[in-house]
């Protein structure tokens, strides 16, 4: 079953999906916001198209735990999606996601402009890779 990873940003929305049996996550095209019925009509097209058996949606938790904006925002994104699907959303603990992502880029030795552009979707595999590891198929 392919699970499809969701960081979820104001600006842009990073994307990574798992190989057919669920063990590899691999990075997607980040989504550039426009309106909210275009992001979630690309989507849903991308879960359709893809076979998508379930969605994990990253949490940004603060450090401590609690809730701030982001996470209700990402909370509520997550319902909305849920609505539109009928695949299982859910919501993983995302904290220093974005963080492991960057340095992952680094690594890779991508320069700052190109790690830019991937690090949304980095973050999504990073979101997917904690999740399979408490799943595993």
């Amino acid at each position: 079953m392919r699970t499809l990873g969701i960081d979820f940003g104001t600006k842009r929305v990073g994307l990574a999906i798992t190989d057919p049996e669920g063990r590899m996550a691999f990075a997607r095209q980040s989504i550039a916001r426009t309106t909210r019925d275009s992001l979630f009509a690309e989507l849903v097209g991308l879960i359709e198209a893809e076979g998508v058996g379930a969605v994990v949606v990253g949490l940004p938790l603060t450090m401590d735990g609690g809730d701030s904006l982001t996470t209700r925002q990402a909370r509520n994104f997550a319902e909305s999606l849920a609505r539109r699907v009928s695949c299982p959303i859910h919501l993983v603990d995302e904290r220093l996601s974005s963080a492991a992502a960057e340095e992952q880029l680094k690594e890779a030795g991508l320069c700052s402009r190109k790690r830019k552009d991937k690090l949304d979707s980095q973050a999504a595999v990073q979101i997917l890779e904690a999740w399979i590891s408490q799943n595993p198929a």
